[in-house]
């Protein structure tokens, strides 16, 4: 994995910014080549970082000659919320930009790709609890529409050129080091902040919403070690579902009074509630401890403690 030259397209987004500095980590500064649309200052400083708009194909070939990348993550999207605000860039972002990846990378030859799904691609007519690895897949979100049209490019992509392209349907991901990035699952994260700062918080979601998540930590270690793994254990060629943890917003608010006893919620449903009503309660992941392993660190429990120590360091230091 050393020797390899790592490109990362959307590296500034929530997944992009810890996953370049765990990739840095472990493969060396300067084998880990991160873009983004926007500067990203963090990125900047800490290794290789160029501007680049994932829909200039011209720009990112350059970019793949000049390092002579071998791996490619392709994360640069529009989230569900964002999408549904402009439906035609979200399909734009995420449809057009990942065929031109993927055209590229047959064309250079790239070894390895990642590429992310989501729990958006499940819909209303979806098994709800246990949401199995296969199952009936009707989004009804732009954003839900462009990660299963991208699931089943990349599995073709895979059979008609071999491309060695790998996937993870993310739940929603919980992170204290990057704000929230325009998502339906956000509120647990806004949550956090508001119970530290303000001792309250007002959900864009209902008390009795019950979504997948998972800590960031262990979504970063998802995404390497289904990177790493022998080619022969990758039996999903669409994307794999993972999960850690299902929970309501009433659930994480009463595990924070556990912390801030005068912590209260209310409720106030936005139009994200009708994008968290279509996705799935509960994930089943056994396709991926079956075939590479996959195990969560971080529970509920865990995941709060670990959300408030460092959001309350932060208002600290700000």
């Amino acid at each position: 994995m050393h020797s390899e030259k790592i490109l990362i397209l959307g590296a500034g987004g929530q997944i992009g910014t810890e996953l370049t500095h765990k990739l840095r980590e472990i493969s060396g500064i300067d084998n880990v080549i991160a873009t983004d649309i926007r500067d990203a200052p963090s990125l900047r400083e800490s290794g290789i970082f160029e501007i680049i708009d994932v829909m200039q194909t011209a720009d990112i070939a350059s970019l793949i000659d000049r390092h002579q990348v071998t791996q490619i993550y392709h994360l640069a999207a529009l989230l569900s919320a964002s999408g549904e605000k402009n439906p035609k860039l979200a399909w734009k972002i995420n449809m057009d930009g990942l065929t031109s990846v993927l055209d590229l990378a047959v064309e250079k030859k790239i070894n390895k790709i990642f590429w992310p799904s989501s729990i958006a691609v499940f819909g209303p007519t979806t098994p709800r609890v246990n949401t199995p690895q296969d199952c009936v897949m009707v989004p009804t979100t732009m954003y839900g529409v462009t990660k299963l049209s991208g699931e089943l490019l990349v599995s073709y992509y895979f059979k008609k050129f071999g491309l060695d392209i790998r996937s993870l349907r993310y739940p929603g991901l919980l992170s204290w080091k990057t704000p929230p990035g325009g998502g339906t699952t956000d509120y647990a994260i806004e949550i956090f902040h508001e119970a530290i700062r303000n001792n309250s918080y007002t959900s864009f979601l209902n008390e009795g919403t019950r979504l997948p998540m998972m800590y960031m930590d262990d979504a970063i270690r998802a995404t390497i070690e289904l990177m790493e793994v022998d080619a022969s254990k990758i039996k999903a060629r669409t994307s794999y579902n993972i999960t850690a943890m299902s929970f309501t917003p009433a659930e994480i608010a009463e595990e924070i009074r556990k912390h801030i006893s005068s912590f209260t919620i209310d409720y106030r449903p936005d139009f994200r509630q009708q994008i968290a009503d279509s996705w799935p309660k509960s994930i089943d992941d056994s396709s991926a401890r079956k075939d590479w392993g996959w195990k969560p660190e971080f529970d509920l429990s865990s995941m709060v403690k670990v959300m408030l120590e460092n959001i309350a360091e932060l208002a600290k230091a700000n």
